[in-house]
């Protein structure tokens, strides 16, 4: 089960890449300016995975509109979330939690999916301004994709 609504987000720092470098992506950067998206997501170069990404990526002005930051949480390296986001023209923050320190701390570690290993299960979190869970999912089977409407209709109380 996910963290609950009303808690604390757990704050992170992880690394992502892009054509500068490796960053550093925190999530309370965004506390006090805008609300975020968490999008913790199995694996890259996948097809579930790939469709939710690109879809999140061809709506990211109406995230923006909503004040809302998105950011996709994988157990990729930096280097694999990067080059699958340039081939499949993925525009959203992609943040690396190799180590599942991530994932633990929200609770939604999937046990060896597909036989391959620990990854992170799919799931969605809406974290207001101040750092608190208002919306946390995860969804029943990595194949299942969040319920999106349902994330958006909490962006918009929280605008």
């Amino acid at each position: 089960m996910p963290i609950k609504i009303g808690s604390k987000a757990p704050d992170f720092t992880l690394k992502s890449k892009n054509d500068g470098g490796l960053v550093d992506v925190k999530l309370s950067a965004n506390f006090g300016q805008k609300n975020t998206v968490l999008l913790f997501f199995p694996a890259a170069f996948t097809g579930v995975c790939t469709t939710e990404m690109c879809d999140i990526t061809a709506g990211l002005g109406h995230y923006a509109s909503l004040n809302a930051a998105v950011i996709g949480v994988s157990v990729d390296t930096p280097f694999a979330q990067e080059a699958w986001a340039k081939k499949e023209n993925i525009g959203i923050t992609l943040a690396s939690d190799l180590n599942k320190t991530v994932t633990h701390a929200y609770d939604v570690l999937f046990p060896n999916l597909a036989g391959i290993g620990d990854t992170s299960a799919r799931a969605a979190f809406v974290i207001d301004k101040q750092g608190v869970v208002q919306y946390a999912e995860q969804t029943p089977t990595p194949k299942d994709l969040p319920n999106f409407a349902a994330v958006q209709a909490t962006l918009t109380k929280l605008k």
